[in-house]
Order: structure tokens, then sequence, then C-alpha cells
């Protein structure tokens, strides 16, 4: 049961897990808008030299509070923004900005269409990745993002239009997000999920696509990482209806991003989330298993290095 609603198609599996998260999203009030309102205000108070103590008797709160925004464990009403905005001196457009995202913190999902909300959301990601217990990446066309090369990614951001002096800042950050599987002590686990053309595909040319291929083999052997390659041969499966991350949490609910050319899109309460969950389940249920995609890896590997 979930939000007094049985879903009689789900497994009682998803159905209690997200009971149990809705529960926990309640309590917590963690939203992906709340935690990039958060980083925000701590981005301004730093910004501002500020500590969290100092800014708190300025304001009268207690600093308690103060981390617990910035952390987005808490929803900072709009006032309370202002507020803190006004204290740290932050220029009036930025804070009106920050004011309108804080309305709806806590709402349905969040669409971030153009700047600079997508950059916000962005920082939000970046935030969630670090702190998840576990990422599902399910990418039909090309190789998940944390585990992409720089190289790779290079070609990926190059050719989609983005300006040439923003490219490098861009493979970077993908690059950086990487730490989140990568970290010697509690590196998130990664699922990745990918059509197997994804291995073909001809990014970057020959020398670009064997180092994505060697950088994925070892990736693949990792403890906390596990790579499935989904064949052609599956038919229809919920990865062709687009690419999507969930991120699971052990103290609150899991969050789904969607992310195309002109805008991106979070989606946090239980009834959405398990939509996805369940279009996770579909797709490994006719994924490869992890040795046999290692395998396809190896042998799209040696005939690119073959014909090279």
């Amino acid at each position: 049961m979930i939000d007094g609603t049985v879903r009689h198609n789900a497994p009682i599996g998803v159905t209690v897990r997200n009971a149990v998260c809705g529960f926990l999203w309640r309590m917590a009030g963690t939203t992906p808008r709340a935690r990039a309102v958060g980083a925000e205000l701590r981005r301004a108070r730093e910004d501002a030299g500020l500590s969290a103590r100092t800014l708190a008797a300025r304001i009268g709160v207690a600093h308690t509070t103060i981390g617990r925004w910035e952390s987005g464990e808490r929803n900072p009403r709009p006032i309370d923004v202002a507020t803190v905005l006004g204290a740290l001196g932050t220029d009036p457009d930025l804070r009106e900005e920050l004011v309108e995202l804080a309305r709806d913190s806590d709402g349905r999902h969040w669409v971030a269409s153009g700047l600079p909300e997508q950059q916000r959301q962005l920082a939000a990601l970046l935030e969630l990745e670090r702190d998840a217990a576990r990422i599902v990446n399910v990418s039909p066309l090309i190789v998940p993002g944390l585990l992409q090369t720089s190289a790779y990614a290079r070609a990926i951001i190059g050719a989609g239009g983005v300006p040439a002096s923003d490219v490098e800042t861009r493979v970077a950050v993908r690059i950086g997000r990487r730490d989140a599987i990568t970290r010697r002590e509690n590196p998130v686990e990664l699922l990745a999920l990918f059509d197997e053309t994804a291995l073909g595909r001809n990014i970057g040319g020959p020398a670009v696509m064997a180092e994505q291929l060697r950088a994925l083999d070892e990736a693949s052997r990792w403890g906390n990482v596990t790579v499935r390659a989904i064949p052609e041969s599956a038919g229809w499966h919920p990865a062709l209806e687009g690419p999507f991350v969930l991120l699971e949490f052990a103290d609150r609910t899991p969050v789904v991003q969607i992310e195309n050319r002109r805008s991106a899109l979070f989606f946090h309460q239980p009834a959405d989330v398990e939509a996805y969950q369940l279009a996770i389940d579909r797709v490994q249920d006719v994924a490869m298993s992890p040795e046999e995609t290692r395998t396809l890896i190896a042998e799209v590997l040696g005939n690119l290095e073959t014909a090279a």
C-alpha cells in the first residue's frame, strides 16, 4: 500500500519499499529541489565568508537549522531563503530566483528548462550521486555517464552543439562525477544497463572507442559496479523509451532523473519512482549477465583492434 492505494501490478517488495520510502520522504522533507536550494545557500554563505554559526546568530536561528537547510534535510520557506540571502548581501536577482525556487521545493516533480535552473539541477544531481547508496543508470544508446572516459565524453559533448569554450568544463564535471563510484571509502554501488549496440557505436573514432571499451571492462570488475548489456534480440523493453537514472538512499525516498537536449526532470514521489523501478526490473529480465557482458565487450574490442 502506497499513499493508501494497493498497487496490484507491483511486486510486493517494490510496494513495501516505496511505502517505507514515502514515509521517510514525508518525515525528512528532502527533495532534489530542496538540495539545490540548500547548495545555493551554502555557496552564498561561503562566498560571504561567514560560518554557519555566525549566520545563524545574525538571523536569529539555531546553527543546526542552517545546516539542515544547506544539506537539503529541511525545506526552507521562501521567507527563510530571502532572510538568509538578505543577511548575506546577495545580488537581488539571485535572491529572487532562489526565493522562487523555494516556493515549491516539495512539489511532485522538478522540471528545469534552460539556464540557470539546469545548472542548479546539475548541482543537485552531483550531491545526490555523492550521497546515494546505489545508482541505476539506464542508457540505451551510449555508455552510461559515470563510466565514460574523458575522450568519449568529449566526443559526445563536442558534437552536441556545446560552445567550444564550455566543452572542457563539462567534460571535467562529468569525469569528476565518477568519484562517487571510485572513492576509497563507501563507494556508491552502480548498476549500468545499456543496449549492446552502444558498444559498437563509433563515437570519437576507433582509438577513443577502444579506450572506452577497456575502461568499461575494467570497471565491470570492480566490486561495486555491475555492467549488463541488453541484447538486440530482446525485443521491446522499457529502456527503449529513453535513458534515466535512479538514485537510491539509505534514509530517504529514491529519486529519478531524466535528461534530454533542452530540459531535465526529477521525480521523487513514491508512485512515480515505482514506475521506473518496475521498468528496471523488466530491463534486467532481458539483459545479459555481467559475465556475458564482459565476454561481449572483449569480443567487440578484439574486432576493433583487429581492424585497426
